[in-house]
């Protein structure tokens, strides 16, 4: 579905999607380079990952708080090191809960076996695509919800800029964002 987005495309829209599946419709080379794709892209993450921690080291982060004093200076080790370990087994735990009881997450629907000849009833996405699901459904022409979709992603990378614009001109140090800020952050 994703991929025929393209197809809105003006000129070489309806190409580029047959570039993109490598043929007429989605069969074998279409599922090998996704297939490709998905084993690949966590590798390149990574790597891309270890570029930033080595920038990072070489030349620092910003301070967010704006604090410039030497005792203001909250150091990664041991605050921050803590604070990722317990992250840690939190998120270990959940996903040990997870894997021993299965069935206490997930709807009754997901462990039936798939037809490909019946069309379910209702079909929901998950949780975390709701909102995009949501704003395609509510925009009849294709059109303009691949606009309305690009519109809702490009709001998620705007609003941070705009969140940091205001956050510089504030002083947290003696508000409720000082301690939000050092709970979550």
């Amino acid at each position: 579905m994703i991929t025929n987005f393209f197809s809105v495309i003006p000129f070489f829209g309806g190409d580029f999607v047959i570039w993109l599946w490598g043929g007429f419709a989605v069969d074998y080379p279409t599922l090998t380079r996704f297939f490709s794709f998905h084993y690949l892209f966590p590798f390149i993450l990574v790597v891309f990952i270890l570029l930033h921690f080595i920038f990072l080291h070489q030349t620092g982060s910003k301070n967010p708080l704006g604090l410039n004093s030497a005792k203001d200076k909250v150091y990664f080790f041991p605050l921050f090191s803590r604070k990722d370990i317990f992250g840690f087994f939190i998120f270990f735990f959940s996903i040990f809960v997870f894997f021993l009881t299965p069935r206490t997450f997930f709807e009754y629907q997901k462990f039936l076996e798939a037809n490909s000849l019946v069309t379910p009833i209702h079909i929901q996405p998950e949780w975390y695509f709701l909102a995009a699901y949501a704003t395609l459904r509510a925009i009849p022409k294709k059109l303009g919800g691949v606009i309305g979709l690009a519109a809702f992603i490009l709001i998620l990378f705007i609003v941070p800029l705009i969140l940091n614009q205001k956050k510089n001109s504030l002083r947290l140090r003696n508000t409720g964002m000082s301690i939000f800020f050092q709970i979550f952050f």
